[in-house]
């Protein structure tokens, strides 16, 4: 998904580092190369600015995929869609033109300069090789906490984006009945929780960054004094000394600048774990769902945890929990479109995984929360009938994936969809989310997630 080709731009930097202190080195200590040192020293600049030329066209590239990726995915809420193409693919940015090439220079710069001190300073070159280390090491260990706070701040922000379009789009319906100012505070409810959370984060990456300037600048103090002590006691020659005093910045320089990025680029890092997996083919023909049970085997994702859930042929379950629990989580994970981070989902005791992508969708109904129809002039309910109305017209398919399949119908309309369903998914695999009671009525067990 992110193009990586620009990096490839950076292969000159660790030799003109090199080159540059050499010169510079040797001019100060007395010798000639001048114009050489000042054309190097040019030569790096425009290897810099040409990199970060050609990484902003593939960061333009990277984004136009993702937007591509994020609007083709089903299994992806609205709301969250709406948040993702917006702000989120445009935090991706920080990521392919700041933190990939740093964490490459980070690797090869350092390795670079203690391979070529080794040659004129062992010490110094071991005092570096041994302090490296040190900010990985911290690094690491801020960044648990970066990680953490960062995908609690973007799950802020995809909650207000997407509360904030069901406001606009209903604002109409909210007037009618007086709602209006009560959505108004609970809009204003989930900002405060979006500024809390990013001044969270922002705190971590402060004091972070004033970490790893202590320690970068600690260590180079480490190689400095020693190299400065033994130049006046005349145990190293000045050209040495001078090298070591501008290559030790140097090894230490591209990790401190990955630190920073890193905190810049968290929340594009946090936007690329939510692409959504390309769909699988040429896998395995789907069971036939009419004597295949399907298996939700010790799954953990999203707000899911250690989830187990064993569907008989025909049977009809109701999935019951509080907002938020993981019920449509759920059936994401029967359709394919969310990935168990651990655990998996069985049909016929074969993997879904295995099995083919598009002949599976074809095998089964789905009707989502919240519809989508082309063109979608319509209300919420009318929007709701139509995808029902379309849902259970799927003779083929052996399992329904309903979720909230009444939720913007009023009492009459729900007892006609109440009695379509029950007409249509007789001896027929299916999973309702569900609020309502009515609902409840219409199934064969209920399970609480």
């Amino acid at each position: 998904m992110v193009d990586r080709r620009p990096l490839l731009a950076l292969i000159p930097i660790p030799f003109l580092v090199l080159a540059q202190a050499e010169l510079l080195a040797s001019v100060l200590a007395g010798g000639t190369g001048f114009l050489l040192l000042c054309l190097v020293i040019g030569l790096r600049v425009g290897v810099w600015w040409g990199h970060r030329e050609w990484a902003h066209r593939a960061a333009e590239r990277t984004r136009a995929r993702l937007r591509e990726a994020f609007l083709r995915s089903p299994g992806t809420r609205a709301g969250e869609v709406a948040t993702l193409v917006t702000r989120g693919v445009h935090d991706v940015t920080p990521y392919v033109v700041g933190y990939l090439p740093m964490r490459v220079l980070a690797v090869a710069v350092p390795l670079a300069v203690v391979v070529r001190l080794a040659f004129a300073d062992l010490t110094a070159a071991l005092t570096i090789l041994l302090t490296l280390p040190l900010i990985p090491v911290f690094g690491a260990l801020v960044g648990a906490h970066t990680r953490e706070r960062t995908a609690r701040q973007w799950d802020a922000l995809a909650t207000l984006g997407g509360h904030f379009l069901d406001v606009v789009r209903g604002i109409g319906t909210l007037r009618a009945f007086g709602r209006a100012e009560a959505q108004s505070a609970t809009v204003r409810q989930l900002a405060s929780r979006h500024l809390a959370e990013t001044m969270s984060a922002l705190e971590v990456a402060f004091l972070s960054a004033l970490v790893l300037e202590l320690v970068a600048t600690t260590s180079v103090a480490l190689v400095a004094v020693p190299v400065g002590l033994r130049l006046l006691d005349g145990g190293v020659p000045l050209h040495t000394a001078l090298l070591v005093l501008f290559l030790a910045p140097e090894a230490f320089l591209p990790l401190r600048a990955a630190g920073a990025q890193f905190h810049a680029s968290a929340q594009g890092r946090e936007v690329l774990a939510r692409v959504p997996a390309p769909a699988k083919r040429g896998g395995q023909d789907p069971p036939d769902l009419a004597v295949a049970e399907i298996v939700v085997e010790d799954v953990s994702v999203r707000s899911l945890e250690n989830f187990s859930l064993r569907i008989r042929p025909g049977e009809r379950i109701a999935l019951v929990g509080p907002s938020g629990a993981g019920k449509s989580t759920v059936l994401g994970l029967l359709l394919g479109f969310v990935t168990p981070d651990r655990g998996r989902v069985l049909v016929g005791g074969v993997d879904l995984a295995e099995i083919d992508r598009r002949k599976w969708l074809e095998a089964l109904s789905w009707v989502p929360q919240r519809p989508t129809l082309v063109p979608a002039a319509l209300s919420s309910g009318e929007r709701q009938r139509v995808a029902l109305a379309g849902a259970l017209d799927r003779r083929q398919a052996g399992l329904f994936l309903l979720d909230e399949p009444t939720a913007h119908l009023d009492a009459e309309t729900e007892a006609a969809v109440l009695r379509a369903t029950r007409e249509f998914t007789r001896g027929r695999t299916a999973v309702i989310v569900a609020h309502r009671p009515a609902l409840l009525a219409e199934v064969d067990r209920v399970v609480a997630v």
